[in-house]
């Protein structure tokens, strides 16, 4: 009668973890434009609260100084394509980490 019990519950266990709803709801898909804007907003919020840590003690200057430059040059990157996005609206249906027809030039 255990045995049973047991069987089945972990039988109903099973079902319950690994039945696939009928009907999944999908997120909707961003612009190439949103993500990176979403993606600056996190950079600038790190920034901020680099700069905080920083006040308060807890990163000495060489670190601080490394990890500010490192921010700053992702935020001038993601500025650089949001801008150059804008210019050339065709290109924000592409996926993130995706630029559809051009190449990327460096200075």
């Amino acid at each position: 009668m255990i045995f049973a019990a047991c069987s089945f519950l972990t039988l109903a266990a099973l079902i319950y973890i690994f039945w696939a709803p009928p009907q999944l709801e999908l997120a909707s898909e961003k612009s190439r434009v949103a993500y990176l804007s979403e993606r600056k907003d996190v950079v600038y919020e790190n920034l901020r609260d680099l700069n905080f840590e920083y006040k308060a003690g807890k990163f000495p200057e060489a670190d601080y100084q490394s990890m500010k430059a490192t921010l700053e040059e992702e935020a001038a990157k993601l500025l650089a394509e949001i801008s150059d996005l804008e210019m050339h609206p065709g290109d924000s249906d592409a996926a993130p980490g995706q630029q559809q027809g051009r190449k990327e030039t460096r200075n």
